[in-house]
């Protein structure tokens, strides 16, 4: 087992003669390295644009041919990113997208940047990242790393990525942390973060021999400057796992202390919150939501129970938070009920407005949005009329058991509003018109505190904020 633990020297000759890692180090050096990154979505187009926007001759490879094109016609995607970066790294060549592995075999620096998902046993599914590494397997040749960049369970690189490359490498005569060179390094990326992107965020890299680990943190500080070297990938993997779940306990404490302040009344959550926040010491504010989205949050806590389950262990803290969270959008489902129930309305009748499915505020990510599950129950419950206001998403389908639901896109006009019964804020984008929305609207679900001092309106009741049930108390006086 490797036991670097930081910095490492770079790797030396045996006998005077230049090993094949410094021969891919001087080339990472002069900026020779020719970079692939497999997987063009939000955490391999960021890692593309960086080393091509430094120089580095990049290549990015996704089986989507529609996003190979715009990439080659210069047409970003990705909000985080400049436009005017991402077209002058295509025209200047820097940067180009194939379909194929064709040209696999001239790239010197792998990094696999594709899904991992669970299946619908909530097990770990890895056919990505095998199809990756089996492409990769293909084209090896000395001089050659590759780093996983994806989320997964730890074991994953060296039991799933390792056997796969070696296979290849011993019908040529190749040996790991000889000939090619094999890491992980757990993206950090944080959609709509305007302050920490893929440049400036510290990250984290675990080879698997100390050689691995030396050539895989060079080439990353290329366009990163700090870069923390474990002593293994399993390290690296389990760190990534760590992020994730101490966001995910914790959000589920505060989750479930937001529903212990609705039923016993008269305890804001929120205010609890910002009471706790005055300590300067040995507290960090988390707060209450709908339900957890994106990929790494919702999916992590299961990737490490289920690896638990493989040593004889059980995580009951961790897959019991998980559950607490998976459990919000049926709370704010039955509130939305609930707030229905005391309108002159019939259930199937009621027109809802759902506002904001992105899976966070100001992105246009909806990956396991909690807004498809909340949209999901409610059409399970008889919901026919659901509509979506979204300023980042122009559209939105949700699974249901009838089948796909192509939810309508709403503008928020007065006319628009006035059409709805109740509107359930899901994601609190900054650019919703609040005021507007709270005077149109006969009863909102507020389940991010979005509308803020609006919880003490008669027609707003704020998720955790200490109302008995889904609705004040009151009737609603209409509009202007």
């Amino acid at each position: 087992m490797s036991t670097n633990t930081g910095t490492s020297p770079e790797p030396v000759s045996a006998n005077g003669v230049e090993s094949t890692a410094q021969r891919l180090v001087a080339k990472l050096r002069q900026g020779r390295a020719r970079i692939g990154v497999v997987g063009l979505g939000y955490v391999g187009l960021p890692l593309a644009i960086e080393y091509a926007d430094q120089g580095f001759e990049t290549v990015g490879f996704d089986v989507d041919a529609e996003r190979v094109d715009r990439l080659n016609a210069g047409d970003n995607w990705n909000e985080d990113l400049d436009d005017e970066t991402v077209r002058r790294v295509v025209e200047a060549g820097a940067l180009s997208a194939d379909t194929s592995f064709g040209q696999a075999g001239d790239i010197d620096v792998f990094f696999v940047c594709v899904p991992t998902p669970l299946d619908e046993h909530k097990q770990p599914d890895t056919s990505y990242i095998e199809s990756a590494t089996a492409s990769v397997a293909e084209h090896l040749r000395p001089g050659q790393l590759v780093v996983l960049k994806s989320t997964t369970y730890p074991g994953t690189t060296e039991e799933v990525m390792r056997p796969l490359l070696d296979e290849a490498a011993q019908e040529k005569g190749l040996a790991c942390g000889h000939d090619y060179f094999l890491a992980f390094s757990p993206e950090r990326i944080d959609p709509g973060n305007e302050e920490y992107t893929t440049a400036n965020t510290p990250i984290v890299v675990g080879g698997v021999t100390d050689t691995d680990t030396q050539v895989a943190e060079l080439a990353l500080k290329q366009i990163v400057d700090q870069v923390h070297a474990v002593s293994n990938p399993k390290v690296a993997e389990m760190e990534k796992l760590l992020e994730n779940i101490f966001r995910s306990v914790n959000i589920a404490l505060v989750n479930e202390l937001a529903q212990l302040c609705d039923r016993m009344g008269d305890v804001s959550m929120w205010e609890v919150i910002d009471a706790a926040a005055t300590k300067p010491f040995g507290f960090m504010p988390f707060y209450p939501g709908p339900g957890l989205g994106g990929h790494c949050i919702p999916v992590d806590p299961h990737y490490l129970s289920w690896l638990a389950r493989r040593h004889d262990f059980e995580t009951s803290f961790i897959t019991l938070s998980a559950q607490v969270n998976e459990q919000m959008p049926f709370y704010v489902a039955n509130a939305v009920v609930e707030a229905i129930a005391k309108q002159p309305v019939r259930l199937q009748d009621a027109n809802v407005l759902v506002l904001g499915t992105a899976f966070k505020k100001n992105v246009d990510d909806t990956r396991h949005a909690p807004a498809r599950t909340v949209v999901r129950l409610l059409r399970e419950k008889g919901i026919e009329q659901i509509r979506f206001a979204d300023p980042h998403v122009e559209s939105f389908c949700v699974d249901t058991g009838q089948g796909a639901m192509e939810v309508p896109r709403v503008e928020l006009t007065d006319e628009g509003l006035d059409a709805h019964d109740v509107a359930v804020l899901v994601t609190d984008h900054d650019d919703f018109p609040y005021d507007t929305i709270r005077e149109r609207v006969p009863t909102i679900i507020d389940a991010r505190n979005g509308f803020e001092d609006g919880a003490e309106a008669e027609n707003v009741w704020l998720l955790g904020g200490g109302a008995h049930d889904g609705t004040h108390d009151g009737a609603h006086d209409e509009a202007d």
